[in-house]
């Protein structure tokens, strides 16, 4: 995340009690590297709870997003987060309810950090992808 940028200002991660390594795949990811085809950080889906926001992905014969390819698109795409919306990674789980999320703060710095499943935010849509391409 400290190489991540919104500007000048470099991203940081705020998960506690855990941490990024808490976060794994809940769906099926090729070994790396692979390519995301037809990314969608979920602008449609704002305002709408992970959980709800799961269903109509899956729905749609899309994939949720983990952490990892995430945080890669905010790598690959600098401000990303305020040129659209900040968004949840619904393909990695800690194991409980707990969805990993970037948003932005007020002080302008990519946050990783997360959210409840069952709770809608504003600001954060759902990201997913149409295919992972080996």
């Amino acid at each position: 995340m400290p190489r991540t940028r919104q500007g000048e200002h470099p991203g940081y991660v705020d998960m506690r009690p855990v941490g990024p390594s808490s976060f794994h795949p809940v769906i099926d990811v090729p070994p790396a590297p692979y390519v995301l085809e037809g990314i969608d950080l979920g602008p449609d889906l704002l305002n709408v709870a992970p959980r709800d926001a799961l269903i109509r992905i899956l729905e749609a014969g899309r994939s949720p997003l983990t952490l990892e390819e995430g945080v890669a698109i905010l790598l690959a795409h600098p401000g990303i987060l305020r040129e659209r919306n900040c968004y949840q990674m619904l393909g990695s789980r800690a194991g409980d309810k707990r969805i990993p999320s970037l948003w932005v703060t007020k002080e302008g710095r990519p946050r990783l950090g997360w959210c409840w499943e069952g709770t809608p935010h504003t600001w954060l849509g759902a990201a997913s992808c149409t295919a992972r391409i080996a």
